[in-house]
């Protein structure tokens, strides 16, 4: 029989919740606090627009003043870049070889 078992005791692991804790303590402080929803529904709907707002517009100064998102599609834009192969990608549906 298997046993499953949890531990956030070992040494370092206090680090593994670090951001998540700061993404939480940064939401109540700038989005849940401020309003007071009188539904779920306007609860879900404004954290909604907080996190689309969080990842997509508001600066980090960890990330030098870029939000999130940008700095994820730079970072992926240059890594698909280099796992592009040496030969052309193939010829897309409508397009021929003769050009």
């Amino acid at each position: 029989m298997l046993a499953w078992r949890i531990s956030m005791d070992g040494k370092g692991r206090f680090l593994d919740n670090i951001f998540i804790e700061r993404l939480w303590r940064t939401l109540k402080y700038e989005c849940v606090y401020l309003h007071a929803w009188e539904t779920g529904s306007e609860a879900k709907a404004g954290i909604r627009n907080w996190m689309t707002f969080y990842y997509n517009q508001r600066p980090h100064t960890s990330f030098s003043g870029r939000p999130p998102a940008v700095v994820y599609w730079l970072r992926k834009d240059k890594t698909q870049l280099n796992q592009w192969p040496d030969f052309a990608p193939p010829l897309t549906r409508g397009s021929s070889a003769s050009g």
